[in-house]
């Protein structure tokens, strides 16, 4: 006997019908946010940034690659990860089939994570990704940009994250593991989703969490590169495909047992693969 309420088709179709209204009304809504966003002013990037891609060194302009538009997702995967953030990981597995598609409509969209090159092409490859993806180990880029933070600010506070200031944590190791992953993250059960996440790239929640996830969007125009969004924590979340399908299924999210996902190659019992080591 099912669970949820049930009616006939004619009854199903009222229903329906009111909840399309409503959709519609929320498409109508996210048109007008879009354009509140794209209608934001720029801020000109006055600081060179260096980065390591399969090509070799590259600048923030360079990575634009002829188009006018350039679209970062800063990937959770510190120096001291052994692999990718598995939410981030989720997130990527939607990139491969519609970065063609931008790269062809003038936007180009980069993976950015503070870990050195060779560690991340190793985990693409792993992956069978092939979006590009450079690293900015060794740069300003991540802090600046409010996805990375120092031990320093982990330690007295100062923090930005998702467009507020973390409080001091001026205490014991511990307490500030758990003040601050209590802070940035919500809680599943008695266990943190953030030790969970820690322990998946091979490190501890105070190194895990010193990377954050975001996306950053630029312009380049008379060859100048400008600063136009950027969006951190649930802001994301319409660019994690899978929740848009989930959002459409019949059970929704489902997430009351806790963190469901992984990465893609660990379902079904298939054992993980080794770690990822910089000369891999």
């Amino acid at each position: 006997m099912a669970t949820h309420p049930t009616a006939t088709r004619d009854e199903w179709l009222k229903a329906r019908l009111d909840l399309l209204h409503a959709e519609k009304d929320l498409t109508h809504k996210s048109d007008a946010l879009a354009q509140r966003r794209q209608a934001l002013p720029w801020v000109r990037v006055e600081k060179d940034y260096g980065f390591e891609t399969d090509d070799g060194k590259a600048s923030l302009a360079d990575l634009f690659r002829g188009r006018s538009q350039l679209l970062v997702y800063h990937f959770m995967f510190g120096p001291d990860y052994t692999a990718g953030c598995p939410s981030c990981s989720m997130i990527a597995d939607g990139f491969n089939g519609f970065v063609e598609h931008l790269a062809n409509h003038d936007v180009m969209l980069w993976a950015v994570s503070r870990a050195p090159l060779a560690k991340l092409l190793a985990y693409r490859k792993r992956m069978d990704w092939r979006f590009p993806w450079a690293s900015s180990f060794g740069s300003d880029f991540n802090f600046d940009y409010a996805v990375g933070i120092t031990e320093a600010q982990q330690r007295d506070g100062g923090a930005e994250y998702n467009y507020r200031r973390e409080s001091a944590a001026k205490t014991a190791r511990a307490q500030v593991e758990g003040r601050q992953v209590a802070e940035w993250s919500s809680g599943f059960g008695s266990e943190s989703p953030v030790a969970q996440f820690a322990r998946a790239c091979g490190t501890d929640p105070f190194t895990y969490i010193r990377e954050r996830p975001g996306m950053s969007a630029f312009v380049l125009e008379d060859g100048t590169v400008y600063h136009t969004y950027s969006t951190y924590a649930r802001g994301l979340d319409g660019l994690w495909g899978a929740y848009q399908w989930l959002d459409r299924a019949p059970r929704g999210r489902n997430e009351a047992g806790g963190i469901w996902w992984r990465r893609h190659y660990e379902y079904d019992g298939v054992e993980a693969e080794p770690a990822v080591t910089a000369d891999a």
